[in-house]
């Protein structure tokens, strides 16, 4: 039985300390977990030669399915807190979930603060196999790199999918986590301090991610707890308000949901991503057969039998009687 991972921002910091005292960089080895053979370990080359192993969380598969979930994290980036889902996904799904680049088991250990960097490292995420089909899956303040790279690769993304997508207006719990850790940046562990110095930064930044939005062509999912205090809903949806999308943008909002869909129940969050894919095209209506009546066989024999087809050509002949 899987462990329960601490949930929260309070939690996921006390993780990062327990991870650091015992020199992991992940919080709950995967092996206690949960077999190779449903979520295992990877990593890859970062994109554009910058020299990094990236690593991340997959559900092997021995063909390709159809469909690849590609799922770029928020922050602190722990691909752990996926491996749920991960383990509970169909076997038509096969999903990649990363440690961005200054996190957990990933390359380099400083935080990476430019966007457009960590998409560009993060890039050969979007590799599908042939005929397979992606849809990216940006998380917090990983919405806004997906972003980057949808743009940048919207050829192989057939959705983007913004999960509980942060864009520089933090709430009450982000502010005050974003206010304690920069007090403290000396004395808290490596992917905390790269957290709030990732975040800090994230506001000037956002221009590019605006266009990007206006310019894409895949369709856009925006999906949001409304209970959401890190990364307040409203400010979502204000943000998308002032876009004008090429292409159709939903908002689909998870009723008692916060910050943290992905620690919620699996099969909510399955059901939230899989109504994210488009619907195969229908070129010709649906057409029912025509209902016929029911053939009378006994009497279409009895109809049909030579004897009977003797007698009814013969009835239709003039009598022919003897000369007296």
């Amino acid at each position: 039985m899987p462990r329960k991972r601490p949930k929260g921002v309070v939690g996921v910091g006390w993780a990062c300390f327990a991870s650091a005292m015992l020199g992991r960089t992940e919080h709950v080895p995967m092996s206690k977990d949960y077999p190779d053979t449903m979520v295992r370990r990877t990593s890859f080359a970062a994109g554009g030669d910058l020299g990094w192993r990236i690593s991340a969380l997959e559900s092997p598969r021995d063909t390709p399915a159809p469909w690849k979930i590609v799922v770029i994290t928020g922050s602190p980036s722990w691909a752990e807190y996926w491996a749920p889902v991960l383990a509970a996904l169909p076997e038509d799904r096969e999903m990649v979930v990363v440690d961005r680049p200054g996190f957990g088991a990933s390359e380099p250990a400083d935080h990476v603060p430019d966007l457009e960097v960590q998409a560009l490292a993060l890039s050969p995420l979007l590799k599908a196999a042939p005929g397979q089909k992606i849809l990216l899956v940006g998380q917090s303040y990983g919405a806004a790199i997906a972003t980057l790279m949808a743009k940048g690769y919207g050829r192989r993304v057939r959705g983007l999918v913004l999960l509980s997508g942060y864009y520089g207006e933090p709430g009450p719990t982000a502010r005050w986590l974003l206010d304690t850790g920069g007090k403290a940046l000396p004395l808290i562990p490596r992917d905390l301090r790269n957290a709030v110095l990732e975040v800090t930064g994230q506001p000037e930044q956002l221009g590019p991610v605006r266009k990007a939005l206006s310019e894409l062509r895949t369709p856009i999912h925006l999906i949001h707890g409304d209970r959401d205090d890190f990364a307040p809903l409203d400010a979502a949806e204000r943000l998308m308000a002032e876009i004008k999308v090429r292409h159709s943008i939903r908002l689909e909002r998870v009723e008692g949901a916060d910050h943290f869909i992905n620690d919620g129940p699996t099969d909510r969050l399955l059901a939230a991503l899989d109504a994210c894919l488009p619907q195969p095209r229908r070129f010709l209506p649906s057409l029912g057969w025509p209902s016929l009546p029911k053939a009378d066989l006994a009497g279409l024999w009895a109809r049909l039998r030579p004897d009977q087809r003797l007698r009814r050509w013969t009835s239709g002949l003039p009598t022919t009687r003897e000369p007296a």
